[in-house]
């Protein structure tokens, strides 16, 4: 079962919103959903390629009018 969540990185700049999903990532026990909420234009790049080096799935990216939303699935590291 996969269950969502949402990280509050609003305010940070890089690397800080990675390594926040970075630390959630670490604790997860299953695959979960999970949305980094940034106001780091950085994200849309970052998150993507912290995915493929880590193993988790890449699921969307979007941008409202002062914030930028990326949606992984971070599964757990064996």
């Amino acid at each position: 079962m996969v269950s969502a969540t949402v990280i509050d990185a609003r305010g940070l700049l890089c690397p800080l919103p990675v390594v926040k999903l970075q630390e959630f990532a670490r604790q997860v026990d299953e695959a979960v959903e999970v949305t980094v909420v940034a106001t780091d234009p950085g994200v849309l790049e970052d998150i993507p390629s912290w995915c493929r080096v880590n193993g988790h799935v890449h699921l969307s990216s979007r941008q409202t009018e002062n914030e930028y939303r990326v949606t992984v699935k971070a599964t757990p590291q064996r």
